[in-house]
């Protein structure tokens, strides 16, 4: 699981930009579908659960609109669903004619696709599929086999350690957001077999509201304390590993007990390089974002968009055409691929102390 697997899906990202590049005007012209200007809004969740929001997804859909020459708006709700319908009012009411969401609920983001439907403003999820929604497409990775990635991850490091019968905790994602569910159907794809084998004995399992990282170090302090033996962790992203760890660091036993991420977070590469983490989960945003505003900026356009694939809403009875990418598992001795696709800097990840363990590790 290395560069190939960022390689494969790089292809289709750039198909889709060069197509909807080729469309675009030079941005002052009007929608020969419809005669209005293209416009596209893009609602983010929030900046508290990951900092991927503001960090990645923001500047790589603003500079793939400004590329392809359209009208853009980018805000984030900062998980308030009140303020995630205002914006999305806001943005209809001005003009938009596709709207990008990343839903903070299936409840709020259908509430908000289905009154854009009605006015006539093309809709794409982005990144989490909205339950029972109405938007017309869908663009996230793989996330069940983001989960495998973990669940493989977790089996690896514990192997590695020569864990005999390790308690394994479960730290899940938000209960509100689809794509924690397939995070947690695919390791537990892989962990189930190996609890009903007896090679794991499966310990604390609990959800994280919001994905807020406070709650889920008070959470997981709950489960140490209830479960001291606890000797692995699937933590379903870096900042809920790093809550974990916070909790394992101050009753000593940081880098003796694996744990997985998602995201790969400077914070969480650093990790890796301390030996604190075992392995997060690299999905290249950039591809992502490229993919999801070549579909807007096609849609923009009154043209139709490109899929790869269909993901089943069970909601709402619908298979969705999507357009899905291939996450990558990073472990220390392929932490240099994230630098190397740009990811992350060495000058971000190479700071103070870690400097030296990245000398270590090869990252150049």
């Amino acid at each position: 699981m290395r560069k190939g697997l960022l390689f494969a899906t790089a292809a289709m990202s750039a198909a889709l930009l060069t197509t909807a590049t080729a469309c675009s005007s030079s941005g002052a012209g009007s929608d020969p579908a419809g005669g209005k200007k293209p416009k596209i809004g893009v609602i983010l969740p929030d900046s508290k659960s990951s900092v991927r929001w503001e960090t990645a997804d923001r500047p790589y859909l603003a500079a793939a609109f400004k590329a392809a020459g359209v009208d853009y708006d980018i805000q984030n709700a900062e998980g308030d669903k009140q303020a995630f319908q205002t914006i999305a009012d806001q943005m209809i009411t001005n003009g938009v004619n596709v709207l990008v969401i990343v839903n903070l609920d299936s409840g709020t983001g259908k509430a908000v696709l289905d009154k854009a439907k009605a006015q006539g403003v093309a809709t794409i999820d982005y990144d989490r599929l909205t339950l029972g929604g109405s938007a017309q497409y869908y663009v996230s990775f793989d996330n069940t086999q983001v989960g495998k990635l973990q669940g493989q991850g977790l089996a690896k490091c514990l192997g590695d350690m020569g864990a005999k019968n390790p308690v394994v905790a479960e730290l899940n994602g938000s209960p509100t957001d689809n794509n924690a569910t397939l995070f947690a159907n695919g390791y537990n794809s892989v962990l189930d077999p190996m609890y009903a084998s007896g090679q794991y004995t499966k310990g604390p399992n609990q959800s994280v509201p919001d994905w807020d990282n406070a709650q889920a170090q008070t959470i997981f302090e709950q489960m140490y304390t209830s479960r001291p033996d606890i000797a692995g962790v699937l933590a379903a992203n870096d900042g809920l590993a790093n809550a974990a760890i916070a909790v394992l660091r101050k009753n000593h036993r940081n880098g003796q007990v694996p744990i997985t991420g998602q995201d790969a977070t400077v914070q969480g590469l650093q990790s890796i390089l301390a030996g604190d983490q075992c392995m997060t989960v690299y999905k290249a945003v950039k591809k992502e974002a490229d993919a999801a505003a070549a579909l807007a900026v096609d849609l923009a356009h009154g043209q139709k968009g490109q899929s790869n694939s269909t993901v089943h809403d069970p909601t709402g009875n619908r298979d969705v055409p999507s357009a899905l990418l291939t996450p990558q598992a990073v472990f220390k001795d392929n932490i240099q691929d994230v630098v190397t696709d740009g990811y992350v800097t060495k000058a971000q990840l190479c700071t103070g102390d870690y400097e030296a363990l990245c000398t270590k590790a090869g990252i150049k």
